[in-house]
């Protein structure tokens, strides 16, 4: 097996548990819950829980992309997009369930099947970014753990699967380097085998900000502000 189908295959690993959390926790909403506001503003959990089920489609494209060597991507367009979850919002949460539900399996389904050396084909993001095919499980997982905080439903950063905690943080600090907003800072993180683990943001230098994995995450993408960490952790610009 090649090392972009053994990255992937650790991907769909780490996809399905973040999968099978994420369904238990929706299954407990109901009707009410579903209407109640989400972490993002502007958007109900309901907002939440269709982009959820519309990424895995558009992340299922990629894999498409990768199988056939045709371009699938992701969105038709930004435009669409954005219609598609504020239409899907709007629906009951039945119907939110069933639709996550289909669009996670869709998209397991592809994962699992895909031949290893499709793995390797190369793919771009709708910001214009190369990547590997193989990365497009781990891009699922981050969504699916991020999004399933950001429901807001009393599941923080500290829910995530103890083996997801070093990747998420690898993807979000790689997502910020280089970018000319992201001021010089070290993220010291204690992770929850007990290794401790650092990064740099945008350059070497500057402040060190420390704390767990799980508390490092929350203020990286947004979802705190800092609250628990050692040093004065500065502002930040969004992550993605």
């Amino acid at each position: 097996m090649t090392a972009p189908a053994e990255h992937a295959h650790r991907g769909i690993a780490a996809t399905v548990t973040a999968t099978e959390t994420l369904t238990k926790a929706v299954h407990e909403l109901d009707d009410v819950a579903v209407r109640g506001p989400s972490l993002l503003p502007g958007w109900t959990r309901a907002h939440v829980i269709t982009h959820l089920a519309r990424n895995a489609d558009a992340l299922l494209n990629l894999l498409i992309w990768a199988r056939t060597g045709v371009e699938h991507p992701m969105y038709a367009s930004r435009a669409d997009r954005d219609a598609d979850i504020e239409e899907g919002s709007a629906r009951g949460y039945r119907l939110l369930v069933e639709d996550l539900s289909a669009a996670c399996e869709r998209f397991g389904r592809a994962a699992e099947k895909m031949p290893d050396s499709c793995w390797s084909a190369g793919l771009t993001t709708p910001s214009g970014a190369a990547m590997l095919a193989s990365r497009v499980p781990w891009l699922r997982m981050r969504e699916v753990w991020v999004h399933l905080v950001d429901l807001d439903i009393g599941l923080g950063f500290e829910a995530v699967a103890d083996d997801a905690i070093e990747p998420l943080l690898d993807d979000v600090t790689q997502t910020f380097g280089g970018r000319p907003d992201v001021p010089a800072l070290t993220v010291d993180a204690t992770l929850p085998d007990g290794r401790r683990r650092s990064w740099h943001l945008s350059g070497d230098g500057g402040p060190t900000i420390g704390g767990s994995g799980a508390v490092l995450l929350a203020w990286l993408t947004g979802r705190s502000d800092g609250a628990g960490l050692s040093g004065s952790p500065p502002a930040l610009p969004p992550w993605a």
